[in-house]
C-alpha cells in the first residue's frame, strides 16, 4: 500500500516541477531535463528520491533566479508538504 503512495507521490512531485518549469518557458524545461540526463543520467521522476540532483541543476543553470522555480513548486506542493518524503523533497530543493 505505501508502494501505492509512493508512485503517486513521485507523479506529483513531477508534474509540480514540470509546471514549474513550463511556467518560465518550454526551452527553460527541455534545458533541465537533458542537464539531469546529462549530470547525472537521471530523469524528472528521479528526482523525487534525489532531490539533490534538481537542487544542484536549478543552482548551475539559474544561479539566484533558482528560488522563482523552488517557490513555484512549493507552492503546487504546500497542501502535500505534511507528508514526509514531499518535506524532504522540498526541503532539499530549497537548500
Amino acid at each position: 500500500m505505501e508502494h501505492d503512495y509512493d508512485i503517486v507521490r513521485k507523479a506529483l512531485v513531477s508534474l509540480a516541477v514540470e509546471n514549474a518549469l513550463f511556467e518560465i518557458g518550454k526551452p527553460a524545461y527541455e534545458k533541465v531535463i537533458e542537464s539531469l540526463y546529462k549530470e547525472y543520467h537521471c530523469y524528472l521522476p528521479d528526482c523525487y528520491e534525489h532531490p539533490e540532483y534538481l537542487n544542484e541543476t536549478l543552482k548551475r543553470l539559474y544561479g539566484n533566479a533558482h528560488d522563482v522555480i523552488v517557490k513555484s513548486i512549493k507552492k503546487q506542493l504546500d497542501e502535500f508538504s505534511n507528508h514526509k518524503h514531499i518535506a524532504r523533497f522540498l526541503s532539499v530543493i530549497s537548500q
